[in-house]
């Protein structure tokens, strides 16, 4: 089946065209109204520097319910002895940097293109894109992630880590606060093995789309994410 070609108008084809990898589509561009579009309909943008936009819609999805988040015992150590401070939306420039600069095993470059930064950094200044940051003693920045957040759920996008247990810790933090607001999920788009050792699992394309339809339809926490209180 030939993948479908997007112009500009502000349109994707139903998911359920996807080929059997998740691409649904390829071309169009990073606008906030098309990207706002995609992740109202389960759809994100994944693709190498060089090669033209394309969107996916993976069916099975891997998500992370927050009550199943797994908070190792290492962990809990490293929570209780309040080693890193953490943050939200207070360094969001910096933690997508540094997402897009760190080295991933097995894998060549980055997909968090010059393009794809400015894109995502404009929805974090219309309060849809978020960060939360871990920092050291020193005030140095050693993890975080970045994602949307819309309605009640959280559509994850990256996290790095230069310190153990950064990332975790950022994650962490992530799912004490979407638990406060009772989200439903946090997408997690692609399964790997880090995420399911953190409680990630997997759901048709067709659950994900009925979490996303009921999601959306819940109030938008765009404005109180740097309002954290422990």
């Amino acid at each position: 089946m030939p993948i479908f070609q997007l112009s500009e108008e502000l349109i994707f084809p139903p998911t359920q065209l996807a080929d059997e990898d998740g691409l649904l589509a390829v071309g169009g561009d990073l606008s906030t109204e098309r990207l706002l579009l995609a992740y109202q309909n389960g759809i994100f943008p994944w693709y190498n520097e060089g090669e033209p936009i394309l969107w996916w819609t993976p069916n099975p999805r891997c998500v992370l319910f927050p009550s199943n988040f797994k908070v190792s015992k290492s962990l809990k150590q490293v929570i209780r002895k309040q080693k890193f401070n953490v943050t939200f939306d207070q360094s969001f420039s910096e933690v997508i940097n540094s997402c897009k600069a760190i080295t991933r095993k097995g894998q060549e470059g980055t997909w968090i293109t010059q393009n794809v930064k400015k894109a995502y950094i404009a929805l974090h200044h219309l309060g849809y894109a978020h960060s939360v940051e871990v920092w050291d003693e020193t005030n140095t920045l050693v993890g975080g992630l970045y994602g949307l957040s819309m309605g009640s759920l959280f559509f994850g996008e990256s996290m790095f880590s230069y310190e153990s247990n950064a990332s975790k810790v950022a994650m962490y933090y992530l799912v004490e606060k979407v638990k406060q607001w009772n989200f439903d999920l946090i997408d997690c788009q692609v399964h790997n093995q880090h995420l399911e050792s953190l409680g990630a699992s997997m759901v048709s394309r067709y659950e994900f789309e009925e979490y996303l339809k009921n999601g959306l339809n819940n109030k938008t926490y765009v404005n109180k994410w740097s309002e954290y209180d422990d």
